[in-house]
């Protein structure tokens, strides 16, 4: 059974006498799942490096590894950063609460748990409701990496919580599915023209209609700075392979392979071609919308993981906007660069 206590809300109501439990295990130093609009988050007090390690030690993500801070506003960002440059003003005023975080120098008296030793720290703002409102209640900055095992693919609803992580942490907040799907996307904004770290939730093209250029970056250096980056990563315990967008004859090729192999198959695809298949492998249809795809790859991913498939066979998608974010993911778990 869940060592966790679980607390269901619902969105349109903010339960002060829930939401203050989660606080209290919070200032005792303990573990809170929370929800964001992306994932959902495994929650500690930022400042109390005890509690940091015990996040680090549940998920068994290495030290390496830094943490994002989620804050209740820009105004809570001043607490953990030396400057906020003008450019993440601009980006916090458009897109906070949202999936962007912003990567700065920190204060010293921020942990250097939390920060991978490094000299910045990423913040967010998450664009939840409830999450807000524990932000507010809690007064501080709360660590909120993905609320899973490290290297699997991430939690998008409160059961894949329970899932991986049920009877090693205290409390797990539930709302239900997350809006999004996948992460926040990582913008550096100590360097100029600022770096994309890592793609999520908001696209390079919407942050540029904000500040202008950004670029990308394969700086080992820079790229320590978030989460995220590692080669492998969003993994299920199944092989993935992508095949391309719409393409019946790369996949009708994969099939055959893998069906000669002996292998049991899962498919995870979009296009109308999917209607004709042969129905003897386990299969998940997604909307071909690609809003639709991020909000679902995760969890397709983990239930064709628990059907105990050999190779999972993924269409891809453009990796234009939304759908470059959905293409990293699919290319980690796939160990692909």
């Amino acid at each position: 059974m869940p060592r966790a206590k679980v607390l269901k809300f619902n969105l349109d109501t903010i339960e002060k006498e829930k939401l203050r439990i989660a606080v209290e295990t919070l200032k005792m130093g303990g573990l809170v799942a929370f929800p964001t609009e992306t994932v959902y988050g495994l929650g500690a007090d930022a400042m109390n490096s005890d509690a940091v390690r015990k996040v680090f030690d549940v998920k068994g993500r290495p030290s390496s590894n830094p943490l994002i801070v989620h804050v209740a506003s820009l105004q809570d960002v001043e607490k953990f950063v030396t400057h906020i440059p003008e450019k993440a003003i601009m980006l916090a005023e458009r897109f906070w609460p949202g999936p962007l975080t912003l990567v700065m120098f920190k204060k010293p008296e921020v942990p250097s748990i939390i920060t991978a030793g490094l000299s910045t720290v990423a913040l967010r703002v998450p664009a939840h409701p409830i999450t807000i409102e524990l932000l507010k209640e809690f007064k501080g900055g709360i660590v909120g990496p993905s609320a899973n095992i490290s290297g699997k693919p991430s939690p998008t609803s409160a059961d894949h919580v329970i899932e991986d992580l049920g009877d090693k942490i205290d409390v797990i907040i539930d709302t239900g599915p997350t809006r999004i799907g996948i992460e926040s996307t990582v913008l550096d904004v100590t360097v100029e023209p600022p770096i994309i770290l890592r793609l999520g939730g908001l696209s390079k093209e919407e942050i540029e209609n904000c500040i202008g250029e950004v670029n990308f970056s394969d700086d080992e250096k820079l790229l320590k700075r978030s989460p995220g980056t590692n080669f492998r990563h969003y993994s299920p315990n199944a092989r993935v392979i992508i095949f391309s967008k719409n393409n019946e004859y790369e996949f009708l090729a994969f099939l055959k392979k893998y069906r000669a192999e002996g292998k049991k198959i899962g498919v995870i695809m979009h296009s109308n071609f999917s209607e004709r298949m042969q129905n003897n492998e386990f299969f998940v249809a997604i909307n071909p919308s690609v809003e639709d795809i991020a909000r679902n790859i995760f969890n397709a991913l983990r239930e064709l993981d628990k059907k105990g498939v050999d190779v999972i066979l993924v269409e891809g998608v453009e990796e234009v906007g939304l759908g470059a974010s959905v293409m990293d993911r699919l290319k980690k778990a796939a160990q692909l660069k």
